[in-house]
């Protein structure tokens, strides 16, 4: 075999010419007379035509190949209206690196069954276009956000301290002491770094021990957040929808080969890179859901997924919901100066019934409110002096928010659960593989 490979995509692309390339068969058919393999790799795939009468003294090796098994194949591209991808490769040398017993996955097979079997579904094309969209997702974050000058930093994912509610927190041994939990989110770390870099981002794992089978929740998801000095609560919001138009576009400019492989129609998603996002207040959404739907909701309740899908009904783009009550939100979110039974707050509600994909807030300034409301969730206040210690010395108007990544993802993609989002998805019922 030739030293030099080149993808199946530069194969298809140079459209004729010898050429050599490997990967995995994905579909193989033939006759005693021809062996047609359906080769792929990451770029993508082409039919490989293989005759008898030159592959005589391979051809029980040849003929006895399954799918998935690995080969290397040197041969010449043709036109072929007829093969999968309008491509033929006229096979001329084959090495077989290893043949693949049965493989498991065949068609029709249950969503259960797949899950065990993750390891091996990550090959389909499905998983694979997910995959390289999330890989985009990831790049795009990180060149917006380095674009606007913030700096990467890393929090601990070992803490001491809750920040999203006790009661989703994972407790962990740790060399026989207690009280030592896994990050539901950075911020309390992230807070005390824009002291010293005023501008900073991150995106790693979160960990909430949710009771929770729904199709938008997982255990152990990557977050993206963000924090920022000197910035106020309208601002913040700014950076937010900047930040999922930048990503939206970065996928429609990259990934339309993928979309369509998910049958993703990519109209749905144009409106975001086109148009303002609504922002509107909690109460107004109160008055909006009465007014569509009929949905009577006392003042104070957090909006239920079954709300948040009504209104996200009522949009193409992302809505931007503000000044939540307090009482449903979390300690160092920010009094409203004009209203202090709510709080400078925000969710981004996706549409087409994906829910909430970012929580923003400025950050409470005042250390007797931080303490109060931290007496108000059981929570020791001398816990968290690490924390206010932020207030005492040189404290700053700043703000941030968090985007669940895969929420992202499952709604750029169309995908019915959040789980297809993620490699190896963690939730309440499973662990494995």
């Amino acid at each position: 075999m030739p030293e030099k490979f080149i993808s199946i995509q530069e194969a298809l692309d140079n459209g004729k010419g010898k050429v050599a390339v490997r990967g995995w068969i994905y579909r193989e058919r033939g006759s005693n007379q021809f062996k047609f393999l359906v080769l792929r790799d990451s770029t993508n795939m082409i039919q490989c035509v293989l005759p008898h009468d030159k592959f005589k003294k391979q051809w029980k090796e040849i003929d006895k190949l399954m799918i998935e098994s690995s080969v290397e194949v040197e041969g010449v591209v043709k036109k072929e209206p007829r093969a999968p991808t309008n491509y033929d490769l006229q096979v001329e040398k084959i090495k077989i690196i290893q043949a693949a017993e049965p493989f498991p996955i065949a068609k029709d097979q249950s969503t259960e069954f797949l899950a065990d079997n993750r390891h091996l579904w990550l090959r389909s094309r499905k998983m694979t276009a997910i995959l390289k969209i999330r890989s985009s997702v990831f790049g795009a974050i990180d060149e917006y956000f380095k674009g606007e000058g913030f700096y990467e930093y890393h929090s601990p994912i070992f803490q001491s301290v809750q920040a999203e509610g006790g009661s989703t927190l994972f407790e962990v041994p740790y060399f026989g002491n207690k009280g030592v939990f896994l990050a539901q989110t950075w911020q309390l770390y992230a807070e005390p770094a824009i002291f010293a870099l005023e501008k900073i981002y991150t995106i790693a794992p979160s960990f909430r021990a949710e009771k929770s089978k729904t199709s938008r929740h997982l255990t152990e998801y990557w977050h993206a957040e963000m924090e920022a000095a000197w910035i106020n609560f309208d601002e913040l919001n700014d950076y937010g929808e900047a930040l999922l138009k930048f990503i939206v576009g970065k996928v429609l400019s990259k990934n339309k080969k993928e979309l369509e492989v998910l049958g993703r129609d990519i109209k749905k998603l144009e409106p975001t890179l086109k148009k303002k996002f609504p922002r509107m207040t909690y109460d107004d959404v109160l008055k909006l859901l009465k007014k569509k739907y009929k949905l009577n909701i006392s003042w104070g309740k957090d909006l239920r997924t079954i709300e948040e899908d009504r209104l996200s009904e009522l949009y193409d783009v992302p809505v931007i919901v503000t000044r939540y009550p307090k009482k449903v939100k979390a300690f160092y979110m920010k009094e409203d100066p004009k209203n202090p039974k709510v709080v400078l707050g925000a969710d981004f509600i996706a549409p087409e019934g994906y829910g909430e994909i970012i929580g923003a807030s400025e950050r409470e300034p005042d250390i007797k409110k931080i303490k109060d409301r931290l007496k108000e969730q059981g929570e020791d206040p001398k816990e968290y002096e690490f924390y206010l210690d932020t207030r005492r010395y040189g404290s700053v108007p700043h703000a941030g928010f968090g985007m669940g990544v895969e929420r992202v993802i499952a709604w750029i993609c169309g995908l019915d659960n959040i789980k297809d989002a993620i490699p190896f998805p963690r939730t309440m019922i499973r662990w494995q593989p």
